[in-house]
């Protein structure tokens, strides 16, 4: 019986995932089972903390029975189900999806998407090279200026793929405050806040969740994408700490990321109880006190008094 008084069957689904019997509690996902046979399944849309909204399409498998690939990462795994992570249906869609996301949007920042890519072959360039100089014009690649309208993160839409992580962020999921939604249709789609208004005058209150979850550095913090510019960004050489808010008493776990000696981002466990990797504007942005100078009393000239 769940919280609502309703009588749910809790009994475990055993399913096959490419060959492999497995045992998972009921309401899981196809994506938790391939996860319990240690099998890696691509994601962009998906995120622990969130609800899965059926955007991206690269985790689909092949499910026997099924005419049509469905998406791991909300379709309920269900007893006696025989599930293909790696035919050549699957592979060639997930290889699709990619192809078409790199022809169109900047990458160069998405290195799990670009993982993915290289692991299945993807080519985004062969859409553009087999029309041919003569052909009708195809969708544009993305080409929209950087948006810097405060300190705290900036905008870089030429690099969003639309996988809603941080609609859901900015919604439901998390904050609930619904300053961000995709407007238009199409190509034509894009992230925008309400009405396309100036940041600071929308309805967002800076909490960065968005950020936290973006998959591709459309969103990111202010700090790393000044360190990018000058060429200094260097994740390899940052230490991760893990610690407590020190701004009230909820108790939200941060993540600083320290490179020579300055935080240059926070983030938050996806797995934490309190936080869910959700904070508020002060835990994840706060934290320049950290940086200010050590306080030098005033020195006296006592030959003077």
């Amino acid at each position: 019986m769940n919280a609502s008084g309703e009588n749910v069957d809790e009994t475990p689904v055993t399913l096959s995932i490419d060959g492999r019997e497995v045992t998972v509690p009921a309401g899981e996902t196809i994506l938790a089972a391939c996860t319990e046979a240690g099998v890696e399944t691509p994601t962009i849309c998906w995120a622990p903390n969130l609800t899965p909204v059926n955007v991206c399409r690269v985790c689909v498998v092949e499910l026997e029975g099924s005419r049509t690939l469905v998406p791991a990462c909300s379709r309920p795994a269900e007893d006696g189900m025989a599930i293909s992570t790696d035919s050549e249906r699957v592979r060639h869609s997930r290889r699709m999806v990619l192809e078409f996301l790199g022809s169109a949007n900047d990458l160069s920042q998405a290195p799990e998407i670009n993982s993915w890519s290289q692991h299945y072959g993807a080519d985004p360039g062969r859409y553009s090279s087999a029309l041919g100089d003569d052909a009708p014009s195809g969708p544009a690649h993305v080409d929209d200026p950087v948006r810097i309208q405060d300190d705290l993160y900036i905008r870089a839409y030429d690099r969003c793929v639309l996988c809603y992580k941080c609609v859901e962020a900015c919604g439901d999921d998390a904050q609930h405050t619904f300053a961000i939604a995709v407007a238009g249709r199409g190509f034509d789609a894009r992230i925008r806040t309400e009405y396309d208004v100036e940041l600071p005058e929308s309805a967002c209150v800076y909490c960065g969740n968005c950020v936290a979850v973006c998959p591709t550095g459309a969103l990111q913090f202010r700090s790393e994408f000044d360190l990018r510019a000058v060429g200094e960004w260097r994740p390899d050489d940052q230490s991760v700490t893990r610690t407590v808010c020190s701004y009230c008493g909820v108790g939200c776990n941060l993540e600083l990321h320290v490179q020579d000696k300055q935080i240059v981002k926070v983030m938050s466990p996806a797995d934490h109880s309190v936080t869910s990797g959700h904070l508020c504007i002060k835990g994840r942005f706060g934290w320049q006190y950290v940086h200010a100078p050590a306080f030098e009393p005033p020195t006296t000239d006592t030959a003077e008094h």
